[in-house]
């Protein structure tokens, strides 16, 4: 065999074998289960409520993601801001769901916590520790969310 076909033959058994277990591990299945990130630091950013991404802040209960924060309108029309980032383990899969008066809502271990950001429920042992929840100021159809 040549030098030329062996590299060829070789090549494509090797690429093959190195990125099959890559394939495998990026399935849709690993998303839904989160990323690992850091708390969002000197969050400051703005919401217009007219635009596309501020519409969906329409109906209370509804909620936006951005740069890893939760932006929902609770049930009662007000606004609420939380980290994304669960306080349990670090994952960005916090949400606000519009049960128990509107919670927010880990969905990797089911931590749970309240509007004020304080733990509603201890997950597999480990103390419970709030979230970060951020300021809103509102300016006619402007949010503006701080740290």
């Amino acid at each position: 065999m040549k030098r030329k076909e062996f590299l060829r033959s070789v090549g494509a058994s090797a690429a093959f074998a190195v990125l099959y277990p890559c394939l495998g591990s990026c399935s849709k299945d690993d998303a839904t289960n989160g990323t690992i990130v850091k708390e969002p630091e000197g969050v400051n950013f703005t919401v217009d409520l007219n635009s596309s991404e501020g519409q969906k802040l329409n109906e209370n209960g509804s909620f936006i993601l951005k740069n890893y924060v939760v932006v929902a309108k609770n049930l009662d029309g007000e606004f609420v801001a939380a980290s994304q980032v669960c306080s349990h383990q670090q994952y960005d899969q916090v949400r606000f769901v519009p049960i128990e008066g509107g919670i927010f809502h880990c969905d990797v271990h089911g931590s749970k916590f309240a509007q004020d950001g304080s733990p509603l429920n201890q997950v597999q042992g480990d103390p419970a520790r709030p979230i970060k929840i951020y300021n809103i100021q509102r300016e006619g159809d402007i949010l503006t969310i701080t740290a």
